[in-house]
């Protein structure tokens, strides 16, 4: 400035200073034209040196009011980027403790910057970064916080209001910590609510399920506890409340203590329903409607009874159906006593024992008749004797099979010995040859006869050792009968030995009779003698002493001979005998010691076996 003043005052052109800058010169250079016309100004005006200097003092002073200006101006402006660094270094600083990234160097200003804007717009782009963090964690914990509050209210039963609002604690702590913290405990409630909605569908099933057993409305019941159990709206979350659960549970409880009252009433009317089905036997169609019913007998299908089927119209209707068949009962009560007996009668007849002389049918009519005995105690009564004979029967059961294996081999027995005596059993023929293949194996079966005996004897024993009374078989005790039955095949034995004997001295006497008739040989003079056959001999030579008529002998008094098989046809002898019909003579055996029995009931001398010992003495005669 000081070179301009002394180019106005002194009309000189101003020294060139060392060391001066370029925009020094640039500046004087741009006021050049407006200092020339302004010293001409001067000159023309004729202003005096002083009035100069007073005027180029006032051009200085205000140069240096315009440039303080400036000055200052910057001043302000560097102090205003100064503090708008620093607010943004302590927002930035703020949101990175409040984000958990304040060790991280990606959100730190670089303080190496020479120029306060680059370092400013640096601070400005790096905080609308951690703004746009902070916004969307924000929303998470808002999100999160949101939905914990929602299952807490529907835990607690109570409504839950949409306040999305950050909270004052959340704005200061938004670390990555922290937010996993909210969504653990978030996952926690979601974990507790599935649970509860598990049970609360549980219980509104079984409910549901209990309801429809018992006849009972559902909807009613379920909206006493809740009314959004059973609404399908969306919008509207199922109750998983405390008291939700606890009013369920009692529900539950109440409708299940219900269900065993009501299955112990309808099992109370179901049981007699179906004792006077078995008992009047009542048709198929007239069951059809009571089989649901029915079913509540039955424990392992307890859980899956019919709809209605524990409903009071059901558990009435199944009532009055058992008042209707009782009263039917009472008047079909002489046919239905009756029915029972013969049910006895024929289980007694299936083991060969005599029914309870107790209630025979006459003398239950008769008690019936004159009202001295009420039928249902005489039907109770003759129950009773069922089952008994029932378990009997099947004690009973393996030794009747071993009898009636034994009853077939003895009618096997008496059939071979039929067949023996038939003179056409050699004959030509397909009968022949059958009947010649079944003696083999009737033989086969005759042979374990003693052992089949003794086995019958040994379980028959073991069965009254254990039962502690004798085995009857048609009124006969059949270890007696058995004993018999080996007495009668050693007298078979020892008769058969005494006709072997006999048949050994008549062959003597024979051959003593034909001795005379012997020729003494010509030429040779003495030595030895030589005999001619005799046809006669030789036919008495065959071995055909007949076999007993029976392996056990017979309890019928009888004195006929053995003569009576050789007049039967060829076709009886291949008919084979009935065992049930009582064919052969053991049994014969067994009717002759039930009539026995009957005479003496507390004799078992059985022994009434036919002597047949001349007539077969006279039968070998006829045959030798």
């Amino acid at each position: 400035m000081g070179e301009v003043a002394a180019e106005l005052l002194y009309n000189m052109a101003p020294l060139a200073l060392s060391g001066a800058g370029a925009g020094a010169g640039a500046e004087v250079g741009s006021c050049a034209p407006l200092l020339a016309e302004l010293r001409q100004l001067w000159g023309e005006i004729g202003k005096s040196r002083e009035e100069r200097e007073r005027m180029v003092h006032e051009l200085e002073a205000e140069c240096t009011r315009v440039y303080r200006r400036k000055v200052d101006e910057a001043t302000g402006e560097r102090a205003l980027l100064h503090q708008s660094l620093a607010a943004s270094e302590a927002e930035i600083a703020a949101l990175t403790a409040a984000l958990g990234a304040e060790n991280s160097t990606q959100f730190k200003v670089n303080k190496w910057t020479v120029s306060l804007n680059e370092r400013v717009s640096s601070a400005t782009a790096l905080l609308e970064e951690l703004r746009a963090m902070r916004a969307e964690r924000s929303k998470q914990f808002s999100d999160i916080r949101s939905e914990i509050e929602k299952i807490s209210a529907e835990i607690a039963g109570r409504s839950h209001g949409q306040d999305n609002s950050p909270r004052a604690g959340d704005a200061h702590d938004l670390t990555i910590r922290r937010l996993n913290d909210y969504r653990a405990r978030l996952s926690t409630l979601q974990k507790e609510k599935s649970e509860r909605l598990h049970k609360v569908l549980e219980h509104v099933t079984e409910v549901h399920s209990l309801c429809d057993v018992l006849g009972e409305d559902f909807i009613a019941i379920v909206n006493e506890v809740h009314p959004g159990l059973h609404e399908a709206d969306p919008g509207k979350p199922t109750s998983i409340s405390d008291t939700t659960l606890t009013r369920l549970s009692q529900v539950v409880a109440m409708l299940t203590s219900e269900k065993a009252k009501r299955a112990a009433m309808l099992r109370e009317a179901v049981v007699p329903l179906v004792e006077l089905w078995d008992l009047m036997d009542s048709p198929v169609e007239e069951r059809r409607g009571f089989q649901k019913a029915a079913a509540v007998l039955r424990p392992a299908k307890e859980e899956v009874l019919s709809s209605g089927v524990l409903s009071m119209a059901s558990i009435k209707r199944t009532e009055e159906e058992v008042e209707r068949l009782t009263r039917l009962k009472a008047g079909r009560m002489k046919e239905l006593v009756l029915k029972r007996r013969l049910e006895l009668e024929n289980i007694c007849r299936s083991m060969h024992v005599e029914p309870d002389a107790s209630t025979v049918p006459e003398k239950s009519i008769a008690l019936i008749d004159s009202g001295l005995v009420n039928p249902s105690e005489l039907m109770a009564s003759i129950d009773d004797q069922i089952a008994k004979a029932k378990e009997e029967h099947q004690s009973r059961k393996d030794i009747m099979e071993k009898i009636n294996k034994w009853l077939l081999a003895c009618e096997e027995e008496k059939w071979l010995d039929d067949h023996n005596v038939d003179e056409n059993r050699f004959s030509t023929g397909r009968t022949a040859r059958l009947n010649l293949k079944r003696a083999e194996k009737a033989r086969v079966i005759i042979m374990k006869i003693p052992a089949i005996v003794d086995n019958l004897m040994s379980r028959t024993l073991a069965w009254e050792s254990e039962r502690k009374k004798p085995f009857l078989y048609d009124g006969a005790r059949l270890v007696a009968v058995l004993e018999e039955h080996k007495q009668a095949r050693l007298r078979q034995e020892e008769e058969r030995r005494r006709l072997r004997e006999q048949k050994k001295l008549r062959t003597l006497f024979s051959e003593k009779e034909t001795m005379p008739r012997l020729k003494r040989p010509s030429g040779s003079g003495g030595g030895g003698f030589s005999r001619t056959p005799d046809p006669s001999s030789m036919n008495r030579k065959r071995v055909d002493a007949g076999r007993l008529t029976c392996s056990a002998p017979s309890m019928r008094s009888s004195s006929s001979g053995s003569s009576g098989g050789g007049g039967r046809s060829s076709a009886e002898l291949d008919r084979p005998r009935s065992s049930a019909a009582g064919a052969g003579r053991c049994g014969e055996l067994l009717q002759g010691a039930r009539r026995l029995s009957a005479a003496s009931a507390s004799s078992f001398n059985y022994v009434a076996v036919a002597k047949a010992g001349g007539s077969m003495s006279s039968s070998l005669a006829s045959l030798s």
